[in-house]
Parts: C-alpha cells; structure tokens; sequence
C-alpha cells in the first residue's frame, strides 16, 4: 500500500482527522500494514504493548476472561476504529484480548513511532487522553452495572447480610485488641473540619463572577443522570486521567468547587483531599451537594434534567 493510501486511510480515524497534511503524511510512511485471518487473536491480555491499531477493513471484538474463565466482551469495532493505546500510554501490559471476526486489514503504528509522535506532537497526547478516559468510563459503567445486578441476583437476606458484617466487625476488633499495630476498619478521608466548606449561594457567585471550576466527584453513571451544569467530572477511579486533561496546567490558586457526597460514600471529601494533597488552595466542598444546588434553582444539566 502506498504512502498516499496510508494517509487516506488514516483519515478514516477520529483521531488523525484534525492533523496537519504533513504530519498526516508523516504518520503513513511509518505505519506497518498487516492481515490477519478470521477469528485469529491480535494479542491477549496480559501482552507487552507493540503498537497501536487502526481497524481499516474487517471486524474486531475486544474481550477480557475472568479467572473464573467467563469470558466478557468489551467492544466490537470496525473500520476506521482503532485499539491498543491504553497500554502505551500506560506503559503496563495490555489490559484485553483483541480477536479478529473476520479477515481484517490493520495499520498499525509500532510502539517506538508512537511514542515519538506523542513527544513531538501534544495536540494527539490529549486527544489519545480523551480516548482512554472514554474507555476507562465505558469499563467503570459495566464493572458498577455488573455489581448492581449480582447484588439484584443476591439469595442472601439482609439479616444474614447484618450477621456477616457484624462478625467480621467483631473479628476485626479483636484482631485490633490484641495486635498493637492493627488495622484500619474503614478507609481513611479527609476530615470535615480539614476542607472548608462553601454554601450553593456563594458557590454559584464564585462560579459566575471569579471562575471558579466546580468538580463532581460521583461515578460518572450518576454524573450522567444529573450534574451541576458546566461540572468536570472526576470520579476516584478516573482521577489521574482527569487530572492530567483538566488540572496538569491549573493554576493552583484557583478556587474548586467539589460536591458529590452521599449517605454511605463521601465522594466529595476524597477527591477534595487529594486536590488538597496535590498544592490547590482553594478547594472547597459544597454544602449540601447537588441537592441543595438544584434546589436553589440553580443550574443543572443530565438525562434527568428538565
């Protein structure tokens, strides 16, 4: 395949499609083509990274299997999709297996090119950012959606849930009774007292009138459902991703605004502390949340929104 052909096929991916002409050209000469049968594997879980991929024609189906050996399907692509950067941007092992479903032809840019490419050219390192956030919320919305329902298939009843949590509190104090060092019975977060706290009034003047940036610390299934409009989502398991995209060159002086507690979880004191932990001086907690908010009138935006 020619260079040309290349560069026309690159452009069939998002990510490629805002590029320069001669960055795109440069890109071609350096991609690999590659065939591969059907029902072949492309690599497996738990490979070191070779490169990225671009789906040019044919079928993929990305897939992890538990250790249980049930087997779970992430994604199915086709052309102009692409795979693989996780692990280069991470720099572990690859995170699934990738099979193809039909003869499929790749393009494929070899570990050393992309890495040089992300050096050379920062505009790609956020937009390959903003791919991995969206498959790591992807991964996040079936791993909550998968325990949601295993806790609906529950046989267990709640007085037998009681029994086994009150044993293990039990257990769990007299292991600390008699071990000096012992261990924490519940996670550590930041006290209420160590993060000052900001009424929805005077948050929605601060937002308005200094700018400053207000932070949602839910899942991102209940920030999808409602949220303060305008809110950065930044849920703890996304936190270094949404970190390096929104606050790696944050003034640390502005003020955040973080709300997100519930009755059982307080979302919102974690990722304040973290911030907090990380040099940012305004942060602050809203008191009261989203609920108090919304009920100010103020703004909010989500598939719940009127």
């Amino acid at each position: 395949m020619t260079h040309n052909e290349n560069a026309e096929n690159l452009l069939k991916c998002p990510v490629f499609r805002d590029l320069p002409p001669d960055r795109l050209m440069e890109i071609a000469r350096c991609v690999e083509n590659r065939v591969v049968q059907a029902r072949s594997i492309i690599f497996r879980e738990g490979d070191s990274p070779d490169g990225y991929y671009i789906v040019n024609s044919g079928r993929v189906r990305i897939f992890v299997v538990h250790e249980s050996g049930v087997e779970r399907e992430l994604a199915n692509m086709g052309p102009g999709e692409s795979f693989g950067e996780v692990a280069l941007l991470t720099g572990e092992t690859r995170t699934a297996s990738v099979q193809a479903l039909s003869e499929t032809h790749l393009i494929v840019l070899l570990k050393d090119d992309f890495e040089r490419l992300l050096a050379s050219c920062p505009e790609l390192s956020r937009k390959f950012m903003k791919e991995m956030r969206g498959w790591l919320l992807k991964d996040q919305e079936i791993i909550e959606e998968e325990s949601d329902q295993a806790i609906k298939d529950s046989r267990l009843r709640w007085h037998d849930f009681l029994l086994v949590v009150g044993v293990s509190i039990l257990l769990a104090i007299s292991f600390n009774h008699s071990n000096p060092n012992g261990i924490p019975l519940f996670p550590a977060v930041a006290e209420k007292g160590s993060i000052p706290v900001i009424g929805p009034s005077a948050a929605m003047e601060a937002s308005r009138s200094s700018g400053a940036l207000i932070v949602d610390a839910m899942p991102s299934n209940f920030y999808q459902k409602l949220h303060i409009k305008g809110a950065v989502n930044m849920p703890m398991a996304l936190f270094d991703i949404v970190y390096l995209m929104n606050f790696s060159e944050e003034n640390k002086e502005r003020e955040i605004l973080v709300y997100g507690s519930t009755i059982s979880k307080p979302y919102d004191m974690e990722i304040a502390g973290k911030l907090q932990l990380l040099g940012y001086n305004g942060v602050k907690v809203i008191d009261g949340g989203l609920r108090a908010w919304e009920s100010m009138g103020y703004p909010v935006e989500g598939r719940t929104s009127k």
